[in-house]
């Protein structure tokens, strides 16, 4: 996209079946057999079941995630004056999406063909990409006095790209189950697509296949590997290996091409001959796994008080992208020449967090909550189950 907690002394709770909503999906609403309690009521009497419970890590984790993403798009217009916002800048990049997409990937473990698992990738993804693709084009229009700009759903526009790819990634969940080396597959995908620069740009197919090896990792992750990056050496280990990548990181950052981790373009299309392609795409892949293993180790597993807007992450993600781009389309980082200061940048960085922070609770879920979770109940024919479903009520 263009353009850390109290680690142990707390009881561990046990990891969550493949049915948790995917982070930046709204929460889907699971079928339920007929006659059985809606979510959240209490339930009673023999062979009754207990509502099902989010879990707070993956909650903590979405949440924690996004506001990284909000903090990269502000750090974004700093890199060419301040090395440290670049440092910080492109260890950020390395991991944030991979994260959301691996945890993405490990809850589309039961997606099938179902009924209902189809309609809500219809209204949880496919109707808000639309949505927010036409809006977000309009806004380019206004904002940035481009009336030309043109509507396009088959080119997405800063962050509605990650809609298309969950979609395709999703539809393919099957194929997945199938073959026998599904990683090193999605791996030579990956790698054929950085060097193939004739994809083009319609549905920002470079990003749904260069992506595409994160969420086939998740795919087939297990609870037990989530309860590993747990351990107490785990987290240990991984604070002197994100000090090297900051590090590291401080000392490519005059000395790369920060395009590499936007995964969007081909090797030619950066410059560069296409072997470098191959070798930035593996190199890449490694360095993000470390550095997600690095993140999901230090995300608190017991409920804080940020939990709750893990739920919310779609909305955060898709309505703060208005502020991000239209705070360079006003030039603010131009006109305010403070920013660029060490205080300035500290204080983009806050600012990130909490605007973030407030699109992703309650309150903007319900106000926002016809586009992100449309019920759309009068475009599909009722199956069998919700029939059922009726006559049990009547």
């Amino acid at each position: 996209m263009t353009n850390s907690l109290r680690p142990y002394g707390h009881q561990r709770a046990p990891l969550p079946s493949a049915q948790t909503p995917a982070p930046g999906v709204p929460s889907p609403r699971p079928p339920r057999n007929p006659g059985s309690p809606q979510p959240g009521t209490a339930t009673t009497g023999p062979g009754a079941k207990p509502a099902k419970q989010r879990d707070a890590y993956f909650d903590n984790a979405k949440y924690l995630a996004v506001v990284f993403v909000a903090m990269g798009h502000a750090w974004e217009p700093l890199t060419d004056q301040s090395r440290a916002a670049e440092a910080l800048y492109m260890v950020v990049y390395s991991f944030h999406m991979p994260a959301f997409i691996l945890i993405s990937g490990y809850f589309s473990r039961s997606f099938d063909m179902r009924t209902d698992r189809l309609r809500r990738l219809v209204t949880g993804v496919a109707v808000p990409y639309i949505l927010f693709e036409i809006a977000y084009s309009l806004f380019k229009k206004w904002a940035d006095d481009d009336p030309s700009y043109p509507i396009s759903l088959l080119d997405p526009w800063y962050l509605t790209w990650f809609l298309v790819a969950l979609f395709v990634w999703r539809m393919t969940v099957p194929l997945w189950k199938v073959v026998r080396w599904p990683v090193p597959l999605a791996l030579a995908i990956a790698v054929l697509a950085s060097v193939s620069p004739d994809i083009g740009d319609d549905l920002d197919l470079q990003r749904v296949l260069q992506f595409l090896p994160f969420f086939v990792v998740g795919l087939f992750m297990k609870p037990e590997h989530f309860q590993f990056l747990r351990r107490r050496e785990v987290r240990i280990l991984s604070v002197p290996v994100v000090l090297g990548a900051l590090v590291f990181a401080y000392w490519a950052g005059p000395r790369m091409n920060s395009a590499w981790f936007y995964h969007r373009d081909s090797a030619q299309e950066l410059g560069a001959p296409w072997w470098a392609g191959v070798v930035m795409t593996l190199a890449m892949f490694g360095c993000s796994m470390v550095l997600t293993s690095c993140f999901l180790a230090w995300v608190p597993r017991r409920r804080m008080w940020f939990t709750v807007l893990g739920a919310g992450t779609l909305y955060g993600y898709l309505l703060h992208g208005f502020l991000a781009k239209g705070s360079r389309f006003w030039g603010w980082y131009d006109d305010y020449a403070w920013l660029n200061q060490p205080l300035g940048e500290i204080f983009l960085t806050v600012a990130a967090a909490a605007v973030i922070t407030v699109l992703c609770t309650p309150p903007v879920q319900r106000a926002f909550r016809f586009a992100m979770e449309p019920k759309m109940s009068w475009a599909f024919k009722r199956d069998a189950t919700e029939l059922a479903r009726e006559r049990a009520k009547s």
